[in-house]
């Protein structure tokens, strides 16, 4: 299956262009548009919910992913591999967590252009095309030098909101772990305590949870929390020691 990664939006010809472009290159095999509205030309944001997303995918699976507000420069075209998982897309940072929360990691160039290649939608032009070489196991005229991308000082885990859903819902880009059980998440000058889901709150009360991705989530039940709490995309938070 190739599982599309973008910030195109649901609206526009753009996510329609590039999987037309791999129903043509690998015809028969699953499309899946997992997320089309990641943080806007936000890739280092993006990144952490795209490697949370990933890590629920069998070994094989091929992801398309393109936040590239810098198409057409200096950023490298990528083939990261990773724990059996395949990523295509730029060098800038959206396929780091991935990478770092990774056991096993390979990189390489790509080195393939087609004979059109515009200078703003490498995502159909490029990366569209490799993967869908990928996804058939034809790696011979994609992919060329192998690249070690500096990951020093890329957190695992970043303590901000990365993704707001339909909701309203704050998605953040830190895992929960048992040892936050109990302690209180302090956002926006505000305390939050912690539930285990939406009906074990009363409605309209804010709070924090395990979301099913395994991802810290601020949520309000029967509520918006970007608009109660006054959240933004990339806020910070930190717990405190007692709820």
């Amino acid at each position: 299956m190739i599982f599309l990664f973008t910030d195109f939006g649901p609206a526009g010809p753009y996510l329609g262009q590039m999987e037309a472009i791999l129903r043509r290159n690998a015809p028969g095999l699953d499309i899946v548009n997992l997320v089309s509205d990641a943080p806007a030309g936000d890739p280092r944001l993006a990144s952490y919910l795209l490697a949370a997303l990933a890590a629920d995918f069998p070994e094989g699976s091929v992801f398309l992913c393109v936040v590239d507000p810098g198409v057409g420069g200096e950023r490298l075209p990528v083939l990261l591999e990773a724990d059996g998982r395949w990523f295509v897309g730029p060098d800038n940072g959206l396929l780091n967590t991935v990478a770092v929360r990774a056991e096993r990691v390979a990189w390489q160039i790509i080195t393939w252009r087609p004979e059109r290649l515009s200078a703003s939608f490498h995502g159909r032009d490029l990366f569209a095309p490799v993967a869908a070489n990928i996804a058939r196991r034809d790696f011979a005229q994609s992919v060329g030098a192998w690249l070690g991308p500096d990951l020093v000082g890329w957190p695992a885990d970043i303590a901000s909101i990365v993704y707001f859903d339909h909701y309203g819902n704050a998605i953040t880009g830190w895992r929960y772990s048992h040892a936050l059980d109990g302690k209180a998440l302090l956002v926006n000058g505000q305390k939050i305590c912690q539930a285990r889901t939406f009906s074990d709150s009363a409605p309209g009360e804010p709070f924090w949870y395990c979301n099913s991705m395994r991802l810290i989530e601020i949520a309000v039940n029967m509520g918006r929390a970007d608009n109660t709490l006054g959240l933004s995309l990339g806020q910070g938070f930190h717990f405190e020691e007692h709820a």
